[in-house]
C-alpha cells in the first residue's frame, strides 16, 4: 500500500509544485479517469458529499417502485429539477479532462454522474455508470424516451407546475429539486403498456448493468494510473475501480475536497477543486509539449 503524500495549494508556489509532482508521477502512462459530483460543483449542480453540502438521502429504487406516493414526489421534483440540470454548462474541469483526452494524455473518462457534462464539453470515451438524467425506460416493456419527451406529457398533465414553482431552487446531482408540496402532482404511465416510467438513472439499491461495469473495467485494465475528480469514493459502484487499479500495480491520484474512502490506496492526493487543479494538468501538458491537444472537439 503507498505512502500517500497529501498535497495542498495555500500558497502560489506550493500550487505549482503540486501540480509539477503530479505530472511527473503520471508521465505519458495510460491514464483513465473517474469522476463525481465534485466535478459538477462550479457548474452550479451541488455536491453529495461535499465539505460544505448538507445531507442528503436520495430516493432509492425500492421507494421508487413499490411506493405510489414515493414515485409521485420524486416525478414532481424532477418535473422542475431536470431542467436546471439540462441548462448546466462544462466547466474548466471537464473541459481541462476533454483537452487531455484529445491529447493522449487521458484515455477515457468512467463518471458517476449523470449530468452529461463530459460529453457535452467534447470527452470522446465517457462512460455514464449510473446513466444519464436525459433519457427515461417504462419499467414494463423497456420502452425509451427522451426526459423531453416525458416532459412534454408531464406538462399537459400538470400545466404550469414547474414555472409556478420559485426560482432559485435546490438541486441535488440526481436532477432532484427540493419542492416541498407534491401532493396533487399527476404522473403519467407509458402509453404501450401502462407500465411506471423510471429515469435512466441507477438508483440506491440498484445495479448497474453488467455490460457498463465490463466496459468500464476495460478501461482501467488499460491503464496504468487512475486519476480521481471530484469523488469520496462513498459508493462501491466507483470505488472498485481504484482497487482494481492498485491491485494490479497501477497508480492512484486523488483530486478532491475532502478525505475520501481510498486515500489510504492513493500515491497523490491533491485538496483542491476539480477546476483549477485540472486546467492546471492541462496547462503544464500544454506548456512542456508532451501532448498537445490537436484541437476542439471533433477535430481530425
Amino acid at each position: 500500500m503507498p505512502e500517500t503524500a497529501l498535497l495542498t495549494a495555500p500558497h502560489p508556489d506550493s500550487w505549482s509544485a503540486a501540480l509539477d509532482d503530479l505530472v511527473d508521477l503520471i508521465g505519458d502512462r495510460p491514464t483513465v479517469v473517474l469522476t463525481g459530483a465534485g466535478i459538477s460543483t462550479d457548474s452550479g449542480i451541488p455536491d453529495y458529499r461535499g465539505p460544505d453540502t448538507p445531507p442528503r438521502t436520495p430516493m432509492t429504487y425500492q421507494q421508487f417502485v413499490g411506493d405510489p406516493v414515493f414515485r409521485q414526489r420524486y416525478w414532481a421534483r424532477n418535473h422542475v429539477g431536470w431542467r436546471y440540470m439540462d441548462a448546466a454548462r462544462p466547466n474548466a474541469g471537464h473541459r481541462a479532462l476533454a483537452e487531455l483526452e484529445r491529447g493522449g494524455a487521458v484515455t477515457g473518462v468512467i463518471t458517476q454522474n449523470v449530468d452529461l457534462l463530459h460529453t457535452k464539453a467534447g470527452s470522446r470515451r465517457v462512460i455514464d455508470l449510473h446513466g444519464s438524467y436525459a433519457q427515461v425506460r417504462c419499467l414494463g416493456c423497456g420502452a425509451r424516451i427522451s426526459r423531453m419527451a416525458l416532459a412534454e406529457q408531464l406538462e399537459q398533465a400538470n400545466p404550469d407546475f414547474a414555472t409556478a414553482t420559485v426560482t432559485g431552487l435546490e438541486v441535488a446531482p440526481d436532477a432532484d429539486a427540493v419542492v416541498e408540496d407534491t401532493s396533487g402532482f399527476r404522473m403519467v404511465d407509458c402509453p404501450r403498456c401502462g407500465g411506471m416510467w423510471k429515469p435512466d438513472i441507477v438508483y440506491f439499491g440498484e445495479s448497474v448493468p453488467p455490460e457498463r461495469v465490463a466496459a468500464a473495467y476495460e478501461l482501467v485494465d488499460a491503464a496504468e494510473v487512475i486519476l480521481v475528480a471530484g469523488s469520496s469514493l462513498t459508493v462501491l459502484s466507483g470505488r472498485r475501480f481504484v482497487h482494481r487499479v492498485a491491485r494490479n500495480g497501477g497508480t492512484v491520484v486523488i483530486v478532491n475536497r475532502g478525505a475520501t474512502r481510498s486515500d489510504g490506496l492513493a500515491d497523490r492526493r491533491l485538496d483542491a477543486g476539480c477546476s483549477p487543479a485540472l486546467s492546471g494538468l492541462a496547462e503544464l501538458y500544454r506548456i512542456r509539449g508532451a501532448r498537445p491537444a490537436d484541437g476542439p472537439p471533433g477535430a481530425a
